[in-house]
């Protein structure tokens, strides 16, 4: 299967969504408690770091979501409240260690990096990193056409334009050449097990450039099973960050791994 950066119509499945309504976005219709208010059991919300404008394209984004998932399954979060503290605080928690991990072991501009969301799904982290860091390049690399056809609603409705939308497995876009290599940092939450995800991602990723997989609240075991895997794709494991901790557990631990050689063709898995 080719990488394309297009997305097949679906006007039928859209024209059965509950979107007819108009999309433009007055901030007091989120300014609810829910919302405002969320409680996160961190040191910080990172969401309230945001300008209001940002904030305001992130519950743009929520509403958007829990509106299309009535028909879609793009997440079994179904509350407002929990997808801000499960989904959004959990990727912006992804920001403060990328940033010191890419200053650290990285070359480049940070401020203007070049990131890929593999497996993207509903968007996360890859639409929430792309609002919250405007002058990232952000791909977001999904198999689902329906799923393309969300992210591709949330860019318009949110006014987004550093997104670009590619349907295609990882597999596949680490053999194209367009792809090959081609990122400063490959981003992978919650899409499959360590071993397989190093496969997939570290072939995205430049040399001395980061992939960043955000795993269970304890991804120790799963990340030296992996070792051998991240080695012989010329990659290195650097750290191991917390998540956000809410609901009693750590949402997603991030394992950086930074690539070290330029890596040759792989036998994807079957």
């Amino acid at each position: 299967m080719h990488c394309v950066s297009h997305v097949l119509s679906l006007g039928h499945l859209i024209k059965h969504l509950p979107c007819t309504k108009s999309y433009t976005f007055l901030r007091s219709r989120f300014q609810s408690k829910a919302l405002a208010n969320v409680a996160v059991s961190t040191t910080a919300s990172c969401f309230k770091s945001l300008s209001s404008s940002q904030q305001d394209q992130i519950h743009l984004y929520v509403d958007t979501l829990l509106q299309w998932n009535q028909k879609m399954n793009l997440t079994a979060t179904k509350e407002a409240d929990e997808v801000m503290e499960r989904h959004i605080e959990d990727s912006l928690a992804i920001l403060p260690p990328i940033k010191t991990c890419y200053n650290l072991h990285s070359s480049g501009l940070y401020d203007h990096i070049n990131i890929i969301d593999v497996g993207s799904g509903a968007g996360l982290p890859g639409l929430v990193l792309a609002i919250a860091c405007p002058d990232w390049r952000v791909t977001l690399l999904e198999s689902i056409n329906k799923r393309c056809v969300f992210l591709e609603h949330v860019v318009n409705v949110t006014g987004l334009t550093n997104v670009k939308i590619v349907r295609g497995r990882a597999e596949s876009c680490g053999h194209d050449v367009i792809y090959r290599e081609k990122f400063d940092v490959a981003i992978a939450r919650a899409v499959a097990e360590m071993r397989v995800l190093a496969e997939y991602c570290l072939p995205l990723v430049r040399i001395g450039g980061l992939f960043v997989a955000a795993k269970g609240h304890n991804p120790k075991e799963e990340v030296q099973n992996a070792e051998n895997a991240v080695r012989m794709l010329g990659g290195s494991i650097l750290q191991i960050s917390p998540g956000v901790f809410a609901f009693g557990l750590y949402i997603c631990s991030q394992v950086f791994l930074k690539t070290l050689t330029r890596l040759s063709l792989y036998h994807s898995r079957d």
